[in-house]
């Protein structure tokens, strides 16, 4: 039987916390990852007691394909490391998700959970908040807007952690592993692209 450790305050805990932000589903510049095919940038900085993450990436989709994405909440734990996302509530265009993910930290699983509200504004932005979890607070927002090659996804989010860890650390940890966070983010668009399209259209704003 697999045995799942909660720990309270310690590094362990810290980075795990981390790595599920990025998962949510993650300063000087930004910095392009020149590999990728998704023309990845992210930043990462200081914003007040807390820190910022800017990220954005480019899909062959349509902007209602991407929109289509975006909100197909109980679809994110197709992504490695979530374990469970499921609608708790949708009233008009705000909608209650629940999330659960499963990190790794020195081979000992951990399992994170948090309640997350989005806003569906409009066709091309959607906020969030979080209201239960293990940040002291977390926000952000996705835009979708046209590229030449598809369309770009934007992510914007603040986030406060409850840790000593110095800063470049933790900026560290956060560019590393949210490059490969959104990669496959944009690597899941193109797979579920034939599917995506089923969903267009379906949009209201109220």
């Amino acid at each position: 039987m697999k045995r799942y450790i909660k720990y309270e305050g310690d590094i362990g805990t810290c980075l795990a916390r981390i790595l599920y932000l990025q998962l949510l589903l993650i300063s000087s510049c930004f910095a392009a990852n020149k590999g990728s095919p998704f023309d990845l940038k992210v930043f990462v900085g200081r914003s007040g007691p807390g820190f910022q993450v800017q990220a954005s990436y480019v899909a062959p989709v349509s902007e209602c394909q991407a929109y289509a994405f975006l909100t197909d909440y109980e679809g994110a734990k197709n992504i490695p490391g979530i374990r469970d996302s499921k609608v708790l509530v949708r009233t008009g265009n705000k909608v209650q998700v629940e999330r659960i993910a499963e990190e790794r930290v020195l081979f000992y699983p951990i399992l994170l959970r948090s309640v997350l509200e989005f806003s569906e504004v409009s066709e091309k932005r959607q906020d969030f908040i979080q209201i239960e979890g293990d940040a002291k607070s977390y926000k952000g927002s996705w835009t979708i807007e046209p590229d030449k090659n598809g369309t770009r996804f934007t992510h914007l989010a603040t986030f406060e952690l409850d840790t000593s860890i110095p800063f470049f650390l933790i900026r560290f940890f956060i560019e590393n592993s949210a490059t490969r966070r959104f990669e496959v983010m944009a690597e899941r668009v193109l797979l579920q692209k034939n599917t995506l399209s089923g969903s267009c259209g379906k949009f209201t704003l109220l």
